[in-house]
């Protein structure tokens, strides 16, 4: 049995993809990588075949009519057969830490084994500037096995992603419902639904996972985000009804699902506001209908008791000043 499964979903991706596929193949026997070719219309799927003929014991690919992310991250989990679970996108790449992040896994197994492990991310601007790491050092355990009572206040840019989250398979196959097809950004969904069911977590310092932005057409652009807000708000949604908080019995974990509801919350409701329409607007008006009708007392905190607010005004002024804290925040954080 294999340690790891890495899926690589790919559309269009011949240009990079090689790049991204070379930085998994240092893991060598004790890793399992599955190429999603999601319909691509250039030499996607014919570059993934010469990796699995070449390292038949580790290459599969899977060629499927255009699903989208979420559906390649779906085939994934079907076929899936290591111990744990991680998404890297074709754009993307894993740092030379790979091996050592193994190796931690291996020790994590000799104990027992873990629901989760979190590893930083660094973000990696085509311009070179802005890079950064996001780091969980300052809220995480680092180096043993913990649990969720052990983690302290998460800041606004800490958010366990699929960037920084490694799964146990087992876990996925039981617990994660299919992902949406044809929806952009549904990987949070995929971390959300997944993490009330998880007990014991392994933290690595390490800036593993290089996150790349800059590319004109990809999902995380500003322009792409404001043109794609119905699907924020869709992802928005189905985290918020995947599960009541109020079920939630640990402390700190019902903690960090409020922090990261938050977040998305925030994200959606500026990237939809910088269409400053009154289609965007309604949409977002029916997204915290839908909330507050699923639970009441946590969907109208969301909407009336936090900053969200204050994004949230109704009207022109509402919009430019929502947008106005959008530039304000890129400027400071240079999130796309």
């Amino acid at each position: 049995m294999k340690l790891l499964t890495i899926t690589v979903p790919c559309y269009n991706s011949a240009d990079y993809m090689e790049k991204c596929i070379d930085s998994l193949l240092v893991g060598g026997e004790r890793v399992e990588i599955i190429i999603i070719d999601d319909g691509s219309k250039d030499r996607t799927g014919e570059i993934a075949d010469l990796y699995a003929e070449k390292y038949p014991s580790i290459v599969k690919v899977i060629h499927q009519e255009n699903g989208g992310h979420g559906e390649g991250i779906n085939q994934g989990v079907i076929h899936a057969t290591g111990k744990y679970f991680k998404v890297v996108d074709s754009d993307d790449m894993l740092s030379e830490d790979f091996p050592l992040f193994l190796d931690r896994l291996e020790e994590c197994e000799k104990n027992g084994g873990v629901d989760l492990v979190v590893t930083n991310y660094y973000y990696v601007h085509t311009d070179g500037v802005g890079d950064r790491s996001i780091s969980y050092k300052s809220v995480l355990p680092r180096g043993r096995i913990f649990t969720w009572r052990e983690t302290k206040r998460f800041r606004l840019h800490q958010l366990i992603t699929i960037h920084s989250a490694t799964f146990r398979t087992s876990l996925m196959k039981e617990y994660g419902e299919p992902l949406p097809k044809h929806v952009f950004y549904e990987d949070n969904l995929m971390v959300y639904r997944i993490l009330p069911r998880v007990e014991r977590i392994y933290y690595m310092d390490s800036d593993l996972y290089r996150y790349w932005i800059g590319r004109p057409d990809q999902s995380v652009q500003e322009s792409v985000m404001k043109k794609r807000y119905t699907h924020q708000i869709l992802v928005n949604e189905k985290c918020f009804t995947a599960t009541h908080l109020d079920d939630v019995k640990d402390k700190m974990l019902k903690k960090y699902l409020r922090h990261e509801l938050f977040v998305m919350f925030g994200i959606s409701i500026l990237n939809t506001r910088l269409n400053k329409t009154r289609e965007s607007d309604e949409a977002l008006w029916r997204m915290w209908e839908n909330c507050i009708a699923f639970d009441k007392k946590w969907g109208r905190h969301f909407r009336y008791r936090t900053p969200l607010s204050l994004i949230c005004l109704p009207g022109r002024f509402g919009q430019n000043f929502a947008v106005f804290i959008y530039r304000l925040a890129n400027k400071i954080v240079r999130f796309n």
